[in-house]
């Protein structure tokens, strides 16, 4: 078996997008079980810090951030509306469109979500100096940005057997 042409493999021969899904799956499961004492799903965690950042978005323009289906949201959205956390209004230019806000309890849940998921974090880089935790979280976004973005028409080059 010969070497990757590409810098993916890292340490112990593994992927490194094989290595970002396992932290993802593990972040995922650990704030799974910290949400749900406070009665918070992570879907619905995920949905009020995108509204906190950026309120009066549409059940679409979430879909898209959440990165889930318009009907997945569309559910996640009249139950967060039915329990409170969230408050939907007509658009002003468009009144087939409902933008949500958060709702006073709203911001308390997301206050105590906060604090259970900065444990999570906090424990996920404990190993990490605090200069080494910057550099990781500079170079998750600049992969991040690197992917924004598709490649049309480029397709990789073909490798020919030696």
């Amino acid at each position: 078996m010969t070497e990757p042409a590409t810098r993916t493999a890292v340490a112990g021969g593994q992927r490194l997008t094989y290595l970002v899904k396992r932290l993802e799956m593990a972040e995922r499961s650990r704030m799974e079980e910290v949400l749900r004492p406070l009665g918070m799903s992570l879907q619905q965690y995920t949905a009020l810090s995108l509204l906190e950042h950026r309120g009066g978005l549409s059940s679409a323009q979430l879909a898209r951030r959440h990165y889930v289906t318009p009907q997945a949201m569309h559910l996640l959205v009249t139950a967060m509306e039915r329990d409170g956390l969230i408050a939907r209004r007509v658009d002003g230019e468009n009144r087939r469109i409902l933008r949500a806000w958060l709702t006073e309890r709203g911001e308390e849940a997301l206050v105590a979500c906060h604090r259970a998921v900065d444990d999570v974090e906090g424990r996920m880089i404990a190993a990490l100096g605090d200069d080494e935790a910057t550099s990781f979280a500079r170079a998750l976004e600049r992969c991040l940005a690197a992917l924004a973005e598709p490649r049309e028409g480029r397709i990789p080059p073909a490798t020919t057997p030696s």
